[in-house]
C-alpha cells in the first residue's frame, strides 16, 4: 500500500498557505502521484457509499435486497477495490482506518487532512448520486442505533476494533500476504456486518455515516458514528502495538500505496 514518506512537516506553498504535500509528494516531486492517491481514495469511498448505502434504499424500494445480501455486496466491494487500486493509496476508504495507520506510524499525519477530505468528497458524491436517482429514500441508508444510542456507541467501537485490527495486522505482514490482505479486510466488513447491521448499522466508517445523514437530512444520533469509529481505531492500534510490537518496512507500503 505505498511508498516511504519523508518524516518532515513540508512548507507552506506560496499560492494560499496549503502545505506542498498537495502540490507535490516529497518523495517524488509528483503532483501526478499526490493526485492519483487522491483520486484512489476519492473513487472507492464512492463505491462504498454507493453500494452500501444503495443496498439500503434499493432494498426499502424492492425487498430482494436483504441485509445478508447488503453485508456481502459490502464486503466484496472492498475486497475487489483493494485488489485494484489498493497498490495507489493503501485503499483506507475510511478516516478511521487513516488515523489508525497514522497512530501506528506508517502514514505521515501530514497526509492525514487531504486522505480526510478526498473519503469525504468521494462519500458525499455517492450520497447525492443515490439521493438525485431514487430521491430520500431509507434516509439514503443513513445509519441509526435501533436499539438505543449507548448500545449502538458501543456496538460501533467494538466493529471497528474488529475491522481496524484486521487492517492493522495484515499490513504488518504485507511482505507474505500482499494483495491477498483484499480478502481479510473484505471479509471484516463482511462479518460485521453480517453479526451487527441490526443495531447499529454497522457503519464503521464516519465519511459512510456522515454523507447520507447530512444529505438526507437525518441526523439523529450521528456522533455516534463520528466517534465510536475513532474510538475503537485507537483500541486496535494499542492492541496491534502490543500484539505487533516491531514494525516492517513493508506496513508503509501496504498503507501509503507505492
Amino acid at each position: 500500500m505505498a511508498m516511504k514518506a519523508a518524516e518532515g512537516v513540508p512548507p507552506a506553498s506560496a499560492a494560499g498557505g496549503l502545505p506542498n504535500e498537495i502540490h507535490a509528494d516529497p518523495d517524488t516531486n509528483s503532483r501526478s502521484l499526490v493526485a492519483k492517491r487522491l483520486l484512489a481514495e476519492a473513487f472507492g469511498t464512492f463505491l462504498l457509499v454507493t453500494v452500501d448505502c444503495g443496498g439500503a434504499v434499493i432494498g426499502s424500494l424492492d425487498g430482494d435486497v436483504t441485509s445478508f445480501a447488503r453485508s456481502a455486496a459490502t464486503g466484496l466491494l472492498i475486497m475487489v477495490m483493494i485488489y485494484s487500486i489498493g497498490n495507489v493509496s493503501g485503499a483506507h476508504f475510511n478516516p478511521a482506518v487513516t488515523a489508525a495507520f497514522a497512530l501506528r506510524g506508517v502514514f505521515p499525519w501530514r497526509r492525514v487532512p487531504v486522505y480526510w477530505i478526498a473519503q469525504l468528497v468521494g462519500a458525499f458524491i455517492g450520497a447525492g448520486l443515490l439521493r438525485w436517482m431514487f430521491g430520500d429514500v431509507a434516509h439514503l441508508g443513513a445509519t441509526l442505533p435501533q436499539f438505543g444510542a449507548a448500545r449502538g456507541f458501543g456496538m460501533e467501537i467494538v466493529l471497528t476494533l474488529i475491522l481496524v485490527s484486521v487492517v492493522l495486522g495484515t499490513a504488518t505482514r504485507h511482505r507474505s500476504i500482499g494483495a491477498n490482505a483484499a480478502i481479510a479486510s473484505g471479509g471484516a466488513v463482511a462479518l460485521c456486518s453480517l453479526f451487527s447491521r441490526p443495531i447499529s448499522g454497522a457503519s464503521m466508517n464516519p465519511a459512510r455515516s456522515l454523507a447520507p445523514a447530512v444529505v438526507s437530512g437525518e441526523l439523529r444520533d450521528l456522533w455516534i458514528y463520528l466517534v465510536a469509529p475513532f474510538v475503537g481505531a485507537a483500541l486496535a492500534t494499542l492492541t496491534m502495538r502490543v500484539l505487533h510490537s516491531h514494525k516492517h518496512s513493508s506496513e508503509r507500503e501496504a498503507a501509503q500505496g507505492r
